[in-house]
């Protein structure tokens, strides 16, 4: 009785003022990596690796954006894969060609893990002589290989509807988009897309290596993947510019809680670089010489005390060849190089 009065006394005198709500607290950037190199590691079989997936904190599944297969390598030894499956069949790709027919390449070129799937996307560009290429417009899932070799990998669900969401959205209008798509992905203003990374909340964050509006890399957050490669409508968030120095992304990680970025140069005329990012303020660059490298994909598993970023040699000269021209694909490789943290 005692409360029903109370609560009658304050409604006949008027409500009294909520207490004010406490002020969010302020964004803590976190402390940026210092990284030094640590060792090499050669792997065979391929040349041109763009992306790679953990599946413990020693092996890794790896693309290659000159064919579309998905192999299975020893992270700390190298060498020859364990395993490989090719993806082509499971999505619908069929030989073209009237001579010799072959499958088309997806152009792959960048992967990650989100849970007990595994997604991939390619460049979402045409080829290099400007060219529509339907098959490059997939983003897809699988399920995830086991380690030890068996490379049953099932494809769990496909789209093709990530270019047409972009050119759709309003907020991306700015970039003209759609006449990117138009030019060849390399040439200034075309459209590529080259990183991807699952976020700590379980979406994804994608990264255009072109174009580079005003200088600056442009990336986008897809929410709902899985509902998104099950025929769902695409779920975007409002485009992100970061100053990479001019360059776009070439590859994305999350690593011990904030965002590894390896940025390079749309036509490849520029050495990479480095940087990080805790998802908020501007991106911090790592001091690092990257010349050497053609690094395209990391390899960051969640425990791991190291990352490994990956090089795309498929031009590197072996024997007087360039790698991806080898017609015996025992004598490819790729290299990886391993970063340890220092006192920075």
């Amino acid at each position: 009785m005692f409360r029903l009065a109370v609560v009658l006394l304050l409604a006949a005198c008027g409500a009294a003022s909520p207490s004010p709500s406490p002020s969010p607290a302020p964004h803590q950037p976190t402390p940026p990596l210092a990284l030094r190199p640590s060792h090499e590691v050669v792997f065979a079989g391929a040349c041109d690796a763009s992306g790679a997936v953990a599946l413990d904190d020693r092996h890794m599944v790896v693309a290659d954006d000159e064919d579309n297969v998905l192999r299975i390598y020893d992270a700390t030894r190298g060498g020859a894969p364990i395993a490989a499956v090719d993806v082509s069949v499971d999505l619908g790709l069929t030989p073209k060609g009237k001579r010799t027919p072959r499958m088309p390449e997806l152009d792959l070129e960048a992967a990650t893990r989100l849970g007990e799937r595994a997604y991939w996307i390619t460049s979402h560009g045409r080829n290099s002589k400007g060219k529509a290429r339907p098959e490059r417009l997939r983003f897809f899932a699988t399920t995830l290989p086991s380690q030890g070799g068996a490379a049953a990998v099932e494809v769990v669900g496909s789209t093709d509807g990530l270019l047409a969401a972009l050119l759709a959205d309003p907020r991306f209008a700015r970039f003209d988009l759609a006449a990117a798509a138009a030019r060849a992905p390399k040439s200034e203003g075309g459209f590529n897309l080259e990183g991807m990374t699952a976020t700590p909340d379980g979406a994804l964050l994608l990264g255009f290596r072109n174009p580079v509006p005003a200088g600056r890399a442009l990336l986008v957050r897809l929410e709902q993947p899985a509902a998104f490669v099950a025929g769902g409508p695409a779920t975007l968030g409002p485009p992100i510019e970061l100053d990479l120095g001019g360059l776009g992304v070439r590859a994305l990680s999350w690593w011990r809680g904030q965002y590894l970025i390896v940025a390079g140069a749309r036509d490849g005329e520029a050495a990479s670089r480095l940087f990080t990012w805790d998802g908020h303020g501007a991106a911090t660059p790592v001091e690092l010489d990257l010349a050497a490298m053609n690094p395209e994909g990391t390899f960051s598993p969640d425990d791991g005390d190291q990352v490994l970023l990956l090089s795309d040699d498929g031009a590197v000269a072996i024997d007087g060849t360039p790698c991806k021209e080898l017609p015996d694909a025992t004598g490819r490789r790729f290299r990886g190089l391993w970063l340890a943290p220092t006192a920075g």
